[in-house]
């Protein structure tokens, strides 16, 4: 069985770290440089970077931020925000991504996961989901969490995997920052559906959602928090240590 992944998530505006609640309210936290190199040694397997605004802002992603942030780890970096052409996957590759999450650049253009695997290969490509229910429906937002595409979430999941995305990040924006335990209903829904790795995001909010988590959906593949993290709530080494007991595979 593989090992699951405990991967904080560093969501950036204006240069700085921030969180919100449901994707609103946000606010600073900490340098992203400081906190990187904290998850660096505290035993994160994995670190996500996104650029909370690009998409929203009409921009490209903050490499300078980024290049800082890559030099201070030696864990896998993902990279996500205002990555709309192949170029970006190039640009962020360059600055130390091993990784790249797309989200409103996809649904822009629908090319752009096809194009990207096919030069850099499956497991470079990331599909970033913020999903929703509008009306009972699974519902795909771009730019944030602010538009609301119509797309419904089980079919573009099943349409970036099969144009070549070898990984989903799912962030539920009804459980987003509100810390009552990850979205379990979406993400089993887009587990049933999909055959690569599955990373939940949004609602944990202790170590027993991870427990919840891990032993409620074996298939899903990695829990993604950042607030719990960030203040301290939750130790990484703690967590893994406490799903080790309850048997399920970590890296120690």
């Amino acid at each position: 069985m593989l090992a699951k992944r405990i991967i904080p998530c560093l969501d950036i505006k204006d240069g700085r770290v921030v969180k919100g609640v449901n994707f609103l309210g946000v606010k600073d936290v900490e340098s992203p440089v400081e906190l990187a190199k904290f998850y660096n040694e505290s035993g994160a397997d994995e670190l996500v970077f996104y650029d909370i605004t690009a998409s929203a802002e009409g921009r490209a992603l903050f490499t300078d931020i980024l290049l800082d942030v890559a030099r201070q780890i030696f864990i896998p970096l993902t990279v996500g925000g205002g990555i709309n052409t192949v170029d970006d996957f190039d640009r962020v590759l360059k600055c130390g991504a091993d990784k790249v999450s797309v989200n409103s650049g996809a649904i822009k253009n629908p090319k752009l996961i096809s194009e990207a695997a096919k030069r850099y290969g499956d497991q470079c490509v990331v599909l970033s989901m913020d999903v929703k229910r509008v009306d009972g429906k699974f519902t795909v937002f771009a730019k944030g969490g602010r538009e609301n595409t119509g797309i419904d979430a089980i079919e573009w999941a099943k349409k970036g995997v099969g144009d070549g995305a070898g990984e989903i990040v799912l962030n539920s924006i009804d459980t987003d920052g509100v810390k009552q335990g990850f979205d379990l209903e979406m993400l089993d829904k887009i587990c049933s559906v999909t055959n690569v790795p599955v990373i939940a995001s949004g609602g944990a909010g202790c170590i027993d959602d991870f427990v919840t988590l891990f032993k409620t959906l074996p298939k899903v593949d990695a829990g993604l928090a950042a607030s719990i993290f960030h203040f301290k709530e939750v130790s990484i080494s703690e967590l893994k240590q406490r799903l080790s007991k309850e048997g399920v595979s970590i890296r120690i």
